[in-house]
């Protein structure tokens, strides 16, 4: 038997998000329970909702940006304590045998990970169910500490927006740093982010945007430069200037113009487009030494880096909060791209009736 939960989600892609009872298993030797306080809205829960990638598993409720207090521990666990705020992300579990998950790539485990909702527990094999939920039941190894003086309210995305943002960085710290010109593509949640990150790590950043009204935002987060990608004269002048590209475009886009702005060994990653993308011309990559490549969030050591790091620079994605019971509006305004740059539920709005 397991313990009764209450949480949010839909039962079908054409139906909203409501109120829903299911269990959470017991606690097992290595688990910590979890009171959620904060969850973040990412894209990707919208996506599983309405089963855009064609492997949602219903009812789906989704939150794979978490925060919350410790309030159970199982008799195997050894870094965390009742009463600790932690946080969960995108995984809940991997085989922590292989050789990804020995190198801290658990989101890349040979044997397969499990997502923290519409995933299949490799215990029971159960449907996960998400944060959008009162409280959780997860694996010790993926329950991360947040450091002393890290702000809960606005930790959330940081799980799944901050740690896809930081992961190509780490992976690339001969491009990203004092001397090195850096460029985003694409101000959203992720791109908001990139900027923050790289120059809090010294390095000078430029924003890449379609649209002109962003160059002030752009800037007030850190960017040193703008440029717009529509204005051939602006990316002409911009040829050969970048050491790495973080590519956070969400949608199929031609990569092309952006590869001629890498200079030697230059570097472009994409983390935002998850669908196939126009052909490259090879002649593009060869010149000038390019490369291009993809990141996929980032394991258990990277995110617990980037928590502290976050916290030290007193780091935050910008967020808008919200309660509960607005979750399929926020639905709606994130498909309009209004918000800036990333919702979060405060759950203690959870069992507060509509208006």
């Amino acid at each position: 038997m397991g313990t009764a939960a209450l949480g949010w989600g839909t039962e079908a892609p054409d139906q909203p998000l409501k109120p829903m009872r299911f269990e959470r298993r017991e606690l097992r030797p290595d688990d910590v329970a979890i009171r959620i306080t904060y969850a973040g809205i990412c894209h990707s829960d919208l996506h599983q909702c309405r089963n855009d990638w064609g492997n949602s598993r219903y009812p789906v409720i989704p939150g794979h940006e978490i925060v919350g207090v410790v309030t159970a521990v199982g008799p195997e666990v050894a870094r965390h304590r009742v009463g600790d705020t932690v946080a969960v992300g995108t995984i809940v579990d991997s085989c922590l045998r292989c050789q990804e998950c020995h190198d801290g790539w658990e989101q890349f485990c040979l044997n397969g990970s499990t997502y923290t909702y519409n995933g299949i527990d490799k215990v029971d094999g159960s449907i996960t169910k998400g944060g959008y939920s009162d409280h959780i039941v997860v694996r010790e190894h993926f329950v991360f500490a947040t450091p002393d003086g890290l702000d809960p309210a606005r930790t959330a995305p940081l799980l799944c927006a901050g740690i896809t943002s930081w992961s190509p960085l780490r992976q690339h710290p001969e491009h990203v740093g004092p001397g090195k010109k850096f460029a985003v593509a694409g101000l959203g949640g992720l791109g908001h982010l990139g900027v923050k990150f790289a120059a809090a790590l010294g390095a000078e950043v430029t924003m890449i945007t379609t649209s002109p009204e962003k160059a002030a935002d752009a800037r007030s987060l850190g960017a040193h430069d703008v440029i717009v990608s529509r204005d051939k004269e602006q990316m002409k002048a911009a040829r050969n200037r970048f050491d790495f590209i973080l590519d956070t475009i969400p949608v199929a886009h031609d990569v092309q113009p952006y590869l001629g702005l890498l200079r030697r060994a230059g570097r472009m990653v994409i983390v935002g487009a998850i669908e196939p993308l126009p052909s490259i011309h090879g002649g593009l990559l060869i010149t000038n030494n390019r490369a291009i490549g993809g990141s996929g969030v980032g394991g258990v050591p990277e995110t617990q880096e980037m928590l502290e790091f976050c916290a030290r620079h007193q780091l935050y994605p910008e967020v808008e909060t919200v309660r509960m019971d607005q979750v399929n509006e926020a639905y709606e305004r994130l498909l309009m791209n209004d918000v800036r740059y990333r919702f979060v539920i405060d759950m203690s709005t959870l069992e507060t009736p509509p208006a």
